[in-house]
């Protein structure tokens, strides 16, 4: 096992890594702008280091310096959480040449999957359904005649990165030239890379994602999926396990699809295969995430697992001991929420003073945070400040324990929105898991 692992991320997440660490007797380094160097990371890490600016180009972007703080340190892994470097075959290779261990997968294996258009080929190799779509696009004139071989509407994406950047959705022939230029411009600025693709768009489809985990050993897990629809702009609010839309005999046959590709292709640690379901009930692969995803807590509480802590398990050689039950069995359901700095109507990022901070708490509730009374959220990072999970035996009572859970928590100061979890799960829709990748939006338009 590790001695020290330093985090490079901030947040929520570099929190969770610090607790799976302690629990396993590994010590911790946090790397922090200097922006972040009050944050709840920096004093529950054994060490910490100011690697640069605000600015996370010059921080948490900045390999050298995250490399040389791993040096002076003594760590002997790193671990990325999610965002930030997490997805960066190169900085996993630099890892590996400065003899630091990588928490998650190989380069070679982030490039098989992390890269979109690499991720669909693999796909059609080891049977995973997929919507009709494209290689990479070289130009104007052929996104456009790839658009109407595939049939609009279709949606334009970027293959080295997700969150919505470098999404373009195309209708009609004459949209093709310029959203081809915008997806290929937010694609290189958000990824440092143009390529995009495309396939063909499903008007109102859900979003269900699978988790697994794999050791060196031969070992591959799926553990079930998850229910992520509830999303604004492609970036989620709310997620849920399991989904009300599958079925034991669906989770069972693209389980073992998955369990074979993973364990063929060497893939170790954990990743989130996401896909698409259509209005027929039929799941479509989109992508894969080689990394631990924001909302790992909803498979955790259903699975009884403790995925960062496998992830370091895995990642340090050693075999992860887990029953070998195909498909997973759940217990109960749960339920995830991302409250973030925003105003709850405009969805406009509200940085400031936190001037009062009291998490809700009992039986079946968890908070996953990164704040407190008396900080202040910055401007230049994401606006996730906390996760509340709920755990039920019955979707009812999670659903039910999240609102107390909303209607308990405080964070004066700023505005969050907060309002906006209160208003989906009044939703008719949400309540009766008939929901879609357009309920917010939908909820939005008739006035929240």
């Amino acid at each position: 096992m590790f001695k020290k692992v330093l985090i490079a991320n901030r947040g929520e997440i570099a929190m969770r890594v610090i607790r799976a660490c302690r629990s396993l007797g590994i010590r911790t380094v946090a790397v922090h702008s200097t922006a972040d160097e009050g944050a709840l990371h920096v004093r529950f890490a054994d060490e910490a280091v100011c690697i640069g600016p605000p600015e996370a180009t010059q921080s948490y972007l900045n390999i050298p310096a995250i490399i040389a703080a791993a040096e002076v340190t003594g760590a002997d892994a790193v671990h990325p959480g999610y965002g930030f470097l997490s997805e960066r075959s190169d900085f996993a290779e630099i890892c590996g040449q400065c003899r630091l261990k990588f928490i998650g997968p190989t380069p070679a294996a982030m490039r098989a999957w992390g890269d979109k258009v690499a991720a669909r080929a693999q796909a059609v190799r080891f049977g995973l359904p997929l919507l009709p779509g494209s290689g990479v696009l070289e130009s104007p004139a052929h996104a456009r005649s790839e658009a109407i071989r595939v049939g609009f509407p279709v949606i334009l994406k970027a293959a080295g990165g997700g969150g919505g950047r470098g999404m373009r959705v195309v209708r009609d022939e004459g949209e093709v030239e310029n959203a081809f230029l915008l997806a290929t411009a937010e694609a290189a600025k958000s990824f440092g890379n143009p390529d995009v693709y495309l396939e063909r768009f499903v008007e109102r489809p859900r979003h269900i994602e699978f988790q697994v985990l794999a050791d060196t050993h031969g070992g591959v897990w799926t553990l079930g999926e998850r229910e992520c629809s509830l999303q604004r702009r492609h970036q989620k609010v709310i997620e849920e396990a399991p989904s009300v839309a599958m079925t034991e005999e669906k989770r069972a046959e693209i389980g073992e699809r998955i369990r074979v590709a993973i364990r063929e292709t060497g893939y170790h640690t954990l990743g989130t295969l996401e896909f698409l379901m259509d209005e027929r009930g039929e799941l479509y692969f989109m992508e894969m995430n080689t990394r631990v995803q924001v909302e790992h807590p909803v498979t955790e509480s259903v699975t009884g697992v403790d995925l960062v802590e496998q992830q370091l398990v895995s990642a340090s050689g050693a075999a992860v001991s887990l029953p070998d039950t195909r498909p997973w069995r759940f217990r109960g359901h749960a339920i995830e929420c991302r409250i973030n700095a925003e105003d709850p109507k405009s969805f406009a990022p509200w940085p400031g003073l936190i001037t009062e901070y009291h998490p809700p708490g009992g039986g079946g509730v968890r908070v996953d945070s990164g704040v407190f009374g008396g900080w202040r959220v910055p401007s230049c990072y994401d606006s996730l400040i906390a996760k509340v999970i709920s755990f039920g035996s019955t979707r009812q009572e999670a659903i039910a324990k999240m609102r107390v859970a909303l209607d308990e928590f405080i964070i004066g100061g700023i505005r969050t929105n907060i309002p906006l979890h209160q208003a989906l799960l009044q939703h008719p829709d949400v309540l009766s898991g008939s929901m879609s990748t357009r309920t917010i939006e939908e909820l939005v338009q008739a006035g929240f």
